[in-house]
């Protein structure tokens, strides 16, 4: 890699972010398409984001992603915030312009090229979504504007799922997402549903942990979408497969939000060979890991 006074940089703003594989997908896709960019991660402080994006603004940064806990606290800081990203409440990438940063959310495009590319369809579906935190905020969101017939939001507390679909009912202009306490998942209408896994139940080292684990719950699910992509392959898709049901992880949506932040940086489209390129590289490390 020749870095030079021309080099573009980019980076990740975000506490921790010492784990972070993003580098690993734009800095390959640098390489493969001649640019002259490098990427590397941020850690900010608490309390701190706002400095980082105006030192950010000062040294002329071509552009930041946003992790946690940040997503929502940086939107105050912005010039500019894409209607998406407004919609769902958080940023995750933020690009330079004449005076500021714009902000924008690639999660929920990249979680739907992430189906997409998996034959996964959203639109006409019944849909049961696990969890009502920030990121099954997005993807019921995602789903409604998608064209899902309808979402099952159910959520550990039944409160915090009623806010969430009631915000996104609103907003969407329709009835698309309805809210449930998880234990009454048994009261799912009959039919076999599409399941998006939204919580951060099941990550290391807790890897044997489900939101739900009886397995009648599991007939009904004819796909399921775990966000989490460590480990490789989570209790929830073992379940799911176990039943006869497709299932895949969340490495693709990480995959494809960073291709679109790249997209956004550069003013580029890159290609699904380039795209499956990163992939197989992202994909080895986790193999390996576990």
């Amino acid at each position: 890699m020749k870095i030079d006074g021309k080099t573009n940089v980019c980076g990740l703003i975000g506490n921790p972010v010492e784990h972070t594989l993003s580098p690993m997908i734009h800095n390959t896709l640098a390489g493969r398409l001649g640019h002259n960019l490098v990427y590397v991660p941020f850690p900010v402080e608490p309390g701190r984001v706002g400095e980082a994006v105006r030192g950010a603004d000062a040294l002329h940064l071509l552009g930041l992603n946003v992790t946690v806990p940040y997503k929502s606290d940086v939107i105050e800081t912005l010039k500019e915030i894409d209607e998406l990203a407004r919609n769902i409440g958080a940023v995750n990438t933020l690009v330079r312009t004449e005076g500021g940063y714009k902000g924008y959310n690639t999660d929920m495009e990249g979680l739907y090229r992430a189906m997409s590319s998996e034959g996964i369809r959203i639109e006409g579906e019944q849909i049961v979504l696990l969890g009502a935190g920030g990121a099954a905020r997005a993807v019921a969101y995602l789903c409604a504007v998608k064209g899902a017939e309808r979402v099952y939001m159910l959520n550990r507390t039944f409160d915090k799922a009623q806010t969430v679909a009631e915000e996104v009912n609103r907003v969407v202009g329709r009835e698309a997402i309805l809210p449930m306490a998880m234990k009454d998942y048994t009261g799912l209408p009959e039919g076999k549903y599409l399941a998006i896994q939204g919580t951060s139940v099941g990550l290391a080292p807790h890897t044997e942990d489900v939101v739900i684990a009886d397995d009648a719950f599991y007939e009904k699910i004819h796909t399921g979408f775990d966000l989490i992509y460590s480990p490789w392959e989570t209790k929830f898709m073992r379940l799911v497969k176990g039943h006869g049901g497709h299932a895949y992880n969340g490495l693709k949506m990480l995959l494809y939000q960073g291709i679109i932040a790249y997209e956004l940086w550069n003013d580029v489209q890159v290609s699904e060979e380039d795209a499956q390129v990163v992939y197989e590289r992202l994909k080895e490390q986790f193999i390996s890991k576990d």
